[in-house]
Order: structure tokens, then C-alpha cells, then sequence
């Protein structure tokens, strides 16, 4: 499928040039530094000294992975709430979000200098406009375009390599998203979240939501994101040319629900060997697959487990 043009300097993400992406942000921040992210917003960070350092920290774990391992480095910057519903949330003004996405990209090419990786790359990550776990309506495809598009129009002012999308279960919303993304010449990442049943919320498969997306917008590849591999099993049941369309997954440490995840009062870091053997027993349904991290609960160490023990000449994530 065709895409928007990406920069020239930088290979993108294929099953033989994989990449490294880094784990649960905000729940590492929260519960293993204890920082405080009213309604789980990162980006304010970006506001501090402290806050900066932190995540120089956070990101410089996941750089170490890529060059143990001889992959190239996915960085997403932490602006998963940083939209206009959230941002107001939090007293921000849409001028001021702006200036938080486009300082987002701005501090992670910084970073990227410092490592030693080869290729890096800098992506805008933006968030479902209402909570991803909560009932909601359904948003028309020109209404999330037009929501989402100042966000986008940051990530490319500020250069960003691409943009992707998290936490998503609305096909509309997804829809809208990728052609903001398309309209600013950035390609797109769109991540769909699903049940525990492999399901999403209103229970659309994930083979009908990627074909619904693909049907009406240019997408880079999908990601399946915030879900435990045992949830994952569930949505690539169905067989079929739709799954090569998936090129990232971002697991979850816990085997809980969403809702059970969202209650919690303590980390559920689950089980890191669990955590591998669910991805392996997965990794031959996703032939395309060439970006992998995680989600909620997990941290360096999680991330660490899915790529281990790799040959030199086999380090892709198999």
C-alpha cells in the first residue's frame, strides 16, 4: 500500500531491520519511580529539569537494548495525553500543547545523538481522544482528523519520522488520525488495543477494524498494543493476508483485563517468562513483525526478555 514519503536518512522498521521500542512510560514512572502524572499524562515532564532527566533515564535503558542486541531504536515521545480533551484536563491551552509536541520531538533527537545505535528513530505518539477503556461513541473519520490534526502538524514541524497512535478501538478515530498523518507527509502507525478475549470493546475483530482502516487511509503498518500475549492469541485466530499488515506489537505485563488494570492499586509486573513464551508462540502468525516493546506494566527488563538470546545473525524478534 502506498504511503507518504519518509525521510531518505532512515531505513524503516522491516523483519529484517527490526527495532527496539521502550515499555509501559507511564506506569514505569509511577510505580518504580513514583512520579506523580495526573490522569497519566507524561508530557509535562518536558517542563522540568527533573522531568527531563527522567526520561533521558527511561530512554537511555531501551538504547542500551538496541545496541546489545544490533537493532535500530524506535523512540515515541511521551505525548499520549498531550490533545486538546486531556491537555484541558490538565490547564493547558492548545498554543501550549503545540509547543509540548514540537518540544517532545525536539528533546528525543537530542537523545538520539548521544546513542550508539545506528538508526534511530523519532516518532509522535498520540492517544485516543477519550478514555481508551470506557464506553464511548464512535468518531466520525472527518472529525478526528480535524482533532487530531494540530497535534500532527507539530510532530512534523518538529521533524518527527513518523507518527503512531496508541491505545485505539474505534476505526473511525483511526481512520482520521492516518489521514491527518498523510495530509502532513508523515507516515502512520495505527495501534489497536483488544479485549482479553482478542476482541475490542464493542467487539469488532481486529481483521475487520484493519481492513475498515486500509480501506479508507494510507497506514504504514499496524500495532497491536496494550494487551497480554495470551489476549493477542485471541485476535489473530482468524487467519488470513490482514495479519501481514501488523508490523509492531507492544505487550502488556499482566495477564488482567483493562478494566481490572484500570482499578489497580499496585503493579501487576506479571511474569516475564511468560511474557516471552506467549510472544513466541505468536511470532509465526506475524510475519511481518519488526517492532517490539511493551505496554502497561512492563519496563527495560520486560522488553530485555522478548529479545534475548539472540544469535548475531538472527537478532530479529522470532
Amino acid at each position: 500500500m502506498e504511503t507518504a514519503t519518509r525521510p531518505a536518512e532512515h531505513g524503516w522498521p522491516t523483519p529484517t531491520h527490526p527495532y527496539v521500542t521502550d515499555g509501559g512510560l507511564e506506569t514505569d514512572l509511577i510505580f518504580n519511580h513514583h512520579v506523580d502524572l495526573p490522569h497519566f499524562a507524561a508530557y509535562p515532564l518536558l517542563r522540568s529539569e527533573r522531568g527531563r532527566a527522567l526520561l533521558a533515564t527511561y530512554f537511555a535503558a531501551y538504547a542500551a537494548l538496541a545496541h546489545r542486541f544490533g537493532t535500530g531504536l524506535l523512540l515515541e515521545t511521551p505525548t499520549w495525553r498531550a490533545n486538546p480533551d486531556w491537555g484541558a484536563r490538565l490547564g493547558d491551552s492548545r498554543r501550549q500543547l503545540y509547543d509540548a509536541n514540537v518540544h517532545a520531538v525536539r528533546e528525543l533527537h537530542q537523545l538520539r545523538d548521544a546513542y550508539d545505535v545506528d538508526d534511530v528513530l523519532v516518532s509522535g505518539a498520540i492517544g485516543p481522544r477519550h478514555d481508551a477503556y470506557a464506553p464511548t461513541q464512535p468518531m466520525d473519520p472527518g472529525a478526528s482528523q480535524v482533532y487530531h490534526e494540530q497535534q500532527v502538524g507539530a510532530f512534523a514541524e518538529a521533524g518527527a519520522d513518523l507518527v503512531t497512535a496508541f491505545t485505539l478501538t474505534d476505526p473511525g478515530e483511526a481512520i482520521g488520525i492516518a489521514r491527518a498523518a498523510y495530509f502532513h507527509g508523515l507516515p502512520v502507525v495505527i495501534g489497536f488495543t483488544v479485549e482479553t478475549d482478542g476482541r475490542m470493546r464493542d467487539g469488532t475483530t481486529l481483521a475487520q477494524a484493519i481492513g475498515t482502516v486500509d480501506r479508507e487511509a494510507h497506514v504504514l503498518h499496524y500495532m497491536i498494543n496494550c494487551a497480554h500475549p495470551e489476549h493477542v492469541d485471541g485476535a489473530l485466530e482468524e487467519g488470513g493476508a490482514w495479519r501481514d499488515r501488523i508490523g509492531s506489537v507492544r505487550y502488556n505485563a499482566s495477564t488482567q483485563s483493562h478494566a481490572e488494570l484500570d482499578a489497580a492499586e499496585h503493579l501487576d509486573a506479571g511474569d516475564t517468562a511468560l511474557l516471552r513464551s506467549g510472544h513466541d508462540a505468536l511470532r509465526p502468525l506475524l510475519p511481518r513483525l519488526s517492532v517490539v516493546g511493551g505496554c502497561c506494566g512492563t519496563d527495560a527488563r520486560h522488553v530485555a526478555a522478548l529479545w534475548e538470546e539472540r544469535a548475531p545473525a538472527q537478532r530479529v524478534p522470532a
